[in-house]
């Protein structure tokens, strides 16, 4: 099984961008999903020392997203227990897209291999993504549910 934690405040997956030059036109990500990929990246290669893996993978996900300030103490303390969870934008696949396409040739070859996930978004005081990788034959909940 592989672990990453990315530090900081997770960032979703932007639209992509498109710009026209010479009859072609070309797309591109958004600079901060660019920026927070390369955020990515680099927590894997800190984090992960290995090949890129070559089999089926199960991914799971903790997206752990900021606190608004704006809050009263008893809210507060519900979003820390997990009892009130995000359900502002970004969208989970968002999150989900941003850092799987950044472990792309770091942690596995093509993220055509994930077969499997499982995405949480919760808040926390100290705003991060929590990453699981393991082999998909592995994944504990969906072989208990055959």
């Amino acid at each position: 099984m592989i672990r990453i934690e990315v530090p900081g405040e997770p960032v979703p997956q932007g639209r992509p961008r498109f710009s026209g030059r010479g009859g072609f036109v070309r797309s591109y990500d958004p600079p901060k999903s660019r920026e927070y990929k390369k955020k990515v990246a680099a927590a894997v290669k800190d984090q992960y020392h290995g090949d890129p893996v070559d089999y089926a993978v199960h991914v799971q996900l903790s997206i752990y997203r900021p606190i608004q300030k704006s809050l009263s103490k008893k809210e507060r303390e519900m979003r820390l227990l997990g009892f009130h969870r995000p359900v502002v934008k970004g969208d989970i696949d968002n999150y989900f897209k941003a850092v799987t396409d950044a472990c792309t040739g770091l942690l596995w070859v093509d993220d055509a291999q994930i077969v499997s996930t499982k995405t949480n978004k919760y808040y926390s005081e100290d705003p991060h993504v929590e990453m699981l990788v393991m082999p998909a034959d592995l994944d504990l909940e969906e072989n208990n549910e055959r």
